[in-house]
């Protein structure tokens, strides 16, 4: 059995092999801290991907008023 040495007076080198040594693997897991989104909170990539989604409304506006300019001699 090695006589046990504190770390702070090992070598680098060897100071990281024995932490290679105590760290477990996470077999795939990520260890972050995960919560569910906030629904009441504001998104902002979700509100910009709505306003893409739609045309200009100054667009639909205007065409809606020239059907109704060329529609309105039938009524």
């Amino acid at each position: 059995m090695e006589k046990y040495i504190h770390s702070e007076k090992l070598s680098k080198k060897k100071r990281r092999e024995l932490d290679t040594l105590r760290r477990g693997s996470w077999n795939g897991f990520s260890p972050v801290t995960r919560r569910p989104e906030n629904p009441k909170a504001y998104n902002r990539q979700k509100a910009r991907k709505r306003s893409d989604d739609f045309p200009d409304r100054a667009f639909f506006f205007q065409k809606k008023l020239q059907y109704f300019e060329e529609n309105s001699s039938i009524f």
